[in-house]
């Protein structure tokens, strides 16, 4: 894929312009840097989101500044096009929370979250079995009726757009919720890296549930993360 990098001098990188697909983790490997260091210079709070057609100032630029960048910080909520760190892939719209909080889970959120947990503790209890995306699938289909298929890194694909909707929030957020579903396009363990991983979050501020209950449920080794709402 081709990038848009301006340079302020030859050979010296200074931006690059977000496209829509981009994340975070992607970009600091593509330039030879770290995700928190991109945060760094780039005032960055939530790595997990970033905004297409945004400027990303790179490291190695005069002063971490992007050349003619106005010095406002790119990534100021209200910018078009958000993105969480793993894009918006199977073409689903990313749109703010919804107004959702902690206490305001709709009703079908809840279903969700309690077949999550049920089935959850019928496979795996807190151990992984290394079927998260059937977990999470048979959570939906018990919670409505609804069959979706795939592997941890395709559910977010098949998820019934009239359905569910993207939407754009942290992890830290979303686990506070219950009954939002969890992808990830890659983790850090040898079928993870291959198939992703998903959960549905309990709601309870750091547990989530698939082929078992993950008590501690991080990004650490994650990238490609995206929160889906039920609108059931």
């Amino acid at each position: 894929m081709s990038t848009s990098i301006n340079s302020s001098r030859r050979g010296a990188s200074s931006s690059y312009l977000i496209r829509k697909g981009d994340t975070l983790s992607e970009l600091a490997a593509r330039f030879k840097t770290s995700v928190k260091e991109l945060a760094r210079i780039n005032n960055i709070a939530n790595p997990d989101l970033i905004y297409a057609g945004a400027t990303l100032r790179l490291p190695g630029s005069a002063g971490g500044r992007a050349t003619g960048h106005s010095g406002k910080d790119s990534f100021d909520s209200g910018k078009s096009g958000p993105r969480g760190s793993g894009g918006a892939s199977g073409g689903g719209e990313v749109s703010g929370s919804g107004g959702v909080a902690p206490g305001q889970a709709t009703p079908a959120m809840r279903r969700l979250a309690e077949a999550g947990r049920q089935a959850a503790l019928g496979m795996g209890g807190y151990n992984s079995q290394g079927l998260c995306a059937t977990g999470v699938s048979r959570a939906i289909q018990n919670a409505f009726g609804i069959k979706v298929w795939g592997n941890g890194n395709q559910i977010d694909n098949n998820l019934p757009r009239d359905k569910f909707k993207q939407v754009n929030m942290s992890l830290e957020q979303a686990l506070k919720i219950p009954g939002l579903v969890l992808t990830w396009e890659s983790t850090s363990t040898r079928l993870g890296s291959i198939y992703g991983h998903t959960a549905i979050t309990t709601g309870d501020g750091h547990s989530s549930a698939s082929d078992f209950i993950e008590r501690n449920t991080t990004n650490s080794g994650r990238t490609g993360f995206k929160v889906f709402m039920p609108l059931i």
